[in-house]
C-alpha cells in the first residue's frame, strides 16, 4: 500500500494551499484529483480572495485593518463561535499570503476600489480584496492542459481570457487610443498563442491563481494523481489512517501517516444532499466532477455535518441554449444588472430587488422569503437596444445589433413594445409598463427611491461612471428586449464542522484524528453570508494553510 505524510483529496485552492504548506514544511505529500485537470471551482473564478488588513493593500495606502474586518463581520453575522475560527482566519490570513508569495510561486496584488457587498458598520470600499497577479501559462510547459479553463461564455474569440479591466479596454476599443493599443496587444499575444496552444496563455483571475499553484506543487515535489476519485475513508481505531480510491476503473488503498485533507468542493451535483438541502433543486455552477463524495464519505466515519444560514452561495444565471435540449450556465456577474438602462422584474412585471447588488444578494432577493419566493423565480432582466448595444447583455456582447440569432436559439425575447415584451415572457403587461415608467421616472430623477441601485457603493462600482448616473438610465428605445434569470449555486456554505486548525469534528465537537477539511468541504466561517468578493477563496486558503502547518506540527510530535 502506497504511503504519505499527508493525502489531500481534490485540487482547488484549498487542497492546493494545504498541499504546498505541508511540502514546504518537508512533509510527503500526494493529492487525488478526481478529474484530469486542476483547480475545479476555482479555476472558473475570479481568483480574489477577501483578507482585511492584507499587506497589498496597506501598502497601497488604503485605510483597513483586521480590527475593520471583524467589526464588519461581528455586523453581519454576530459574534465568533465557540471553536473561534473566524479569529483563526484573521490571525492566519497575513501569514498564509507571506508564505504563500515567498515559497510557492503566488503573486497577488491589491485589487484597490472593491467594495464590501453590504453597507455595514467596518465595511472597506478598497484594499480589502486581493487578485493574482496574471501569469504565463506557457511556464507550465505539458501542464498547461492540466489548468481547468474558464466558462465557456467567459473566454474571447473562443478562447482569450479578459479580466476587467481588459473587457473594458475591448469595449471602448474604438473610443480611445490606449484602448486600442491595450485591444491590439491582448489580440496579437492570443493570435501568437493559437499558433501553439489550443487557447491563450495569458492567464488572469482565478485561472491565474490556480496555475501559479500547479507551478508551485511541481516545484515543491507534490505527487498529483489525475483521474483518481475517494470512495471511502478508512479508520484504525478513531483514527483516519487510509483511504479507498477509484482509478482507471480499480480500486486503490493509500495510507496516509499523518492525515488526510478533504477538498473536493462541497456539494455539488451530489443529488441526495441536494434534496435535503435545495428542495427548488436550482442549478449548480460548480463542475459535474463535484458530487459530494468527501461529505459522504466523512459523514460514515462520524463527521459531524453543519448546516449554514444559507447552505448555498449564489450567482443569477441564464440558460444558454445547446441546440440539443440542453442548457450552459451564464453567471451575470457585474456585466450588465448594476449598468444604467436595465430593470429586473418577477412574473407581476415589478422590480423586487437592487439589480446592483451582489449576485448573492440579487439572489436572494429572488429567494424572497419562503411565502413569497415563487413570484421571483424566474425573472427577467429588461433593457432596450441601445442598452444591449452599449453593455451587451448575458452572452449577447456589447456592439451587438441584429439580435436575431439570439431570438431564434430562444435565450433572448425582443418586441417592438413593452406591452408585447410582456406577452412574449409572459409577465403581468401593466405591471411591466409601470415598472419601466417609473424606472424612466427615476433615471430622469437621478435616484431609486424604492430599491437605492446607485447609492450603494457595490452598485456604483459595478455601473458605469462615465455616465449622469453609474446606475440609472432609461429604457425607451424599441426594440426591448429581456432575458431570464434564474438561481444557480456557485459554492455550498454548509459543510464539515472542524476546528480552528481544520481538524474535522464529530457531533460533540471531538476531533476525529487524522482527518482535516477545507475550501467548500469545511462549513464556511462566514456561516452562510457573503461579505464581499473573495469571501470563499480567502478562507479556503487561508484554512489550507492552517490544515499544512498543524500536520508539520503533528509530524513533529
Amino acid at each position: 500500500m502506497p504511503e504519505y505524510d499527508l493525502v489531500v483529496c481534490g485540487a482547488g485552492a484549498g487542497g492546493m494551499s494545504a498541499a504546498l504548506t505541508a511540502a514546504h514544511h518537508g512533509l510527503s505529500v500526494l493529492i487525488c484529483e478526481a478529474t484530469d485537470q486542476v483547480g475545479g471551482t476555482t479555476s472558473t473564478s475570479a481568483g480574489t480572495l477577501w483578507l482585511p488588513g492584507n499587506r497589498h493593500g496597506q501598502k497601497a495606502g488604503y485605510d483597513d485593518s483586521i480590527a475593520a474586518g471583524q467589526q464588519y463581520l461581528d455586523a453581519l453575522i454576530g459574534p465568533d463561535d465557540h471553536l473561534g475560527r473566524r479569529q483563526a482566519f484573521f490571525e492566519s490570513a497575513g501569514p498564509a499570503i507571506e508564505f504563500l508569495e515567498e515559497r510557492c510561486e503566488l503573486a497577488f496584488v491589491s485589487a484597490g476600489r472593491h467594495p464590501d457587498y453590504l453597507e455595514l458598520p467596518g465595511a472597506a470600499g478598497c484594499g480589502r480584496a486581493l487578485s493574482p497577479v496574471e501569469f504565463d501559462g506557457r511556464r507550465l510547459g505539458a501542464d498547461f492542459d492540466r489548468v481547468r479553463p474558464p466558462l465557456k461564455d467567459f473566454l474571447i474569440l473562443g478562447g482569450m481570457m479578459a479580466n476587467k479591466s481588459d473587457v473594458q479596454a475591448l469595449v471602448q476599443r474604438y473610443r480611445s487610443w490606449p484602448a486600442f493599443r491595450r485591444t491590439l496587444q491582448l489580440v496579437c499575444r492570443y493570435v501568437r498563442d493559437r499558433l501553439s496552444y489550443a487557447r491563450g496563455t495569458r492567464l488572469v483571475m482565478g485561472n491565474a491563481l490556480v496555475a501559479r499553484m500547479l507551478l508551485g506543487l511541481r516545484k515543491a515535489g507534490v505527487e498529483i494523481r489525475f483521474g483518481t476519485r475517494l470512495l471511502k475513508l478508512e479508520k484504525t481505531g478513531n483514527r483516519v489512517s487510509s483511504i479507498a480510491v477509484e482509478s482507471a476503473g480499480q480500486c486503490e488503498h493509500i495510507r496516509a501517516r499523518i492525515g488526510v485533507v478533504l477538498a473536493t468542493g462541497g456539494i455539488g451535483h451530489n443529488a441526495a444532499l441536494r434534496r435535503q438541502l435545495d428542495p427548488n433543486a436550482f442549478d449548480s455552477l460548480t463542475p459535474q466532477s463535484v458530487r459530494g463524495d468527501a461529505l459522504v464519505a466523512a459523514r460514515e466515519v462520524g463527521a459531524k455535518f453543519e448546516h449554514q444560514a444559507r447552505d448555498f452561495l449564489w450567482q443569477p444565471v441564464s440558460r444558454v441554449p445547446d441546440g440539443a435540449g440542453g442548457y450552459r450556465l451564464f453567471p451575470h456577474l457585474y456585466l450588465d444588472r448594476a449598468k444604467p438602462g436595465l430593470i429586473a422584474v418577477n412574473r407581476a412585471g415589478k422590480r423586487f430587488v437592487n439589480e446592483g447588488a451582489s449576485y448573492h444578494h440579487f439572489v436572494e432577493g429572488m429567494l424572497g422569503d419562503e411565502e413569497g419566493s415563487a413570484g421571483n423565480l424566474p425573472a427577467y432582466l429588461v433593457c432596450d437596444h441601445k442598452f444591449v448595444e452599449k453593455y451587451g447583455i448575458g452572452i449577447v456582447p456589447p456592439g451587438t445589433r441584429n439580435l436575431r440569432a439570439f431570438e431564434r436559439s430562444g435565450y433572448l425575447v425582443s418586441a417592438p413594445t413593452i406591452s408585447k415584451l410582456a406577452e412574449k415572457l409572459g409577465v403581468d403587461s401593466a405591471g411591466l409598463q409601470a415598472s419601466v415608467i417609473r424606472q424612466n421616472e427615476r433615471a430622469e430623477q437621478g435616484r431609486d427611491l424604492e430599491f437605492c441601485k446607485g447609492e450603494t457603493a457595490v452598485s456604483r462600482f459595478n455601473g458605469d461612471d462615465k455616465e449622469r448616473h453609474p446606475c440609472l438610465g432609461p429604457i425607451q428605445a424599441p426594440p426591448f428586449c429581456a432575458v431570464q434569470v434564474f438561481p444557480a449555486d456557485a459554492a455550498s456554505c454548509s459543510g464539515l464542522r472542524t476546528d480552528q486548525d481544520g481538524r474535522v469534528l464529530t457531533g460533540n465537537d471531538a476531533p476525529l484524528e487524522g482527518l482535516y477539511a477545507c475550501g467548500n468541504d469545511m462549513a464556511s466561517v462566514m456561516r452562510g453570508s457573503y461579505p464581499g468578493p473573495g469571501a470563499t477563496l480567502g478562507p479556503a486558503m487561508v484554512f489550507g494553510y492552517r490544515v499544512g502547518i498543524h500536520a508539520f506540527r503533528t509530524a513533529k510530535q
